[in-house]
């Protein structure tokens, strides 16, 4: 099986538009959380990742806007946020608020979530991944949260965070995406082997830049996307 693996998609539809786009060939999409937030596109983001049926956890940011709770947010969060509210209709947030914490696919060898196993709300950085985050059989924990793509290999499987699609936070302003490929070997084993591919793509983001501004939402947001910080 071929996933295309995503996260943090924070309403930024040029970038999720060039992802998807970007694209190869696959046969089911895996969300790491955070379809909205930060960016001006939070209804459409949630139309389009509905459309392409992806096995999806809630982010901190989806958990905000469907139960209206962004105070703890910096004030560009809270923007977020607060934009968010007033654009989705009610199906839309019900949808969001629908989202588990965390689900396993493929029989329990992919385990998603949006921060940490034991904490969906725990930044964990690639330089942090261990083997410990592969629970029970899973071979594969994906995680999102920090926008900082990276892959760990161990004995016990893989741990890897596809990067940030609306806002990368590692320095490097292209959307970020992965694809995850488990394929049963041939030596009667039984053993998947799995092979991860991350991938960036550029997109417009002047166009987000402006649209921020169109938003009111605040000038930063857009603006920091340039650096990829």
């Amino acid at each position: 099986m071929r996933y295309g693996v995503v996260a943090d998609i924070h309403g930024n539809l040029p970038a999720f538009e060039a992802v998807i786009e970007a694209m190869p060939a696959v046969d089911r999409w895996l969300c790491a959380g955070d379809i909205v937030g930060y960016n001006p596109w939070p209804a459409e983001c949630v139309d389009r990742i509905q459309e392409l049926d992806a096995a999806t956890v809630m982010g901190n940011h989806d958990r905000a806007v469907a139960s209206d709770t962004g105070f703890r947010f910096n004030s560009m969060a809270a923007a977020g946020v607060t934009y968010a509210r007033e654009e989705l209709d009610e199906d839309a947030i019900d949808w969001l608020d629908s989202l588990p914490n965390r689900r396993t696919i493929a029989s329990g060898e992919i385990l998603i979530v949006h921060g940490h196993p034991e904490n969906p709300d725990r930044y964990t950085y690639p330089d942090e991944f261990s083997p410990g985050m592969l629970e029970d059989n899973a071979r594969v924990t994906i995680t999102g949260h920090t926008h900082v793509q990276g892959v760990r290999e161990f004995d016990e499987g893989v741990v890897m965070n596809p990067g940030s699609v609306g806002q990368p936070r590692d320095g490097d302003p292209e959307a970020a995406f992965a694809v995850l490929d488990i394929d049963e070997s041939d030596d009667g084993g039984g053993t998947a082997a799995i092979d991860v591919e991350t991938h960036r793509v550029a997109y417009d983001i002047d166009r987000v830049v402006d649209a921020v501004e169109e938003a009111g939402l605040p000038e930063k947001i857009g603006t920091r996307l340039r650096s990829g910080r």
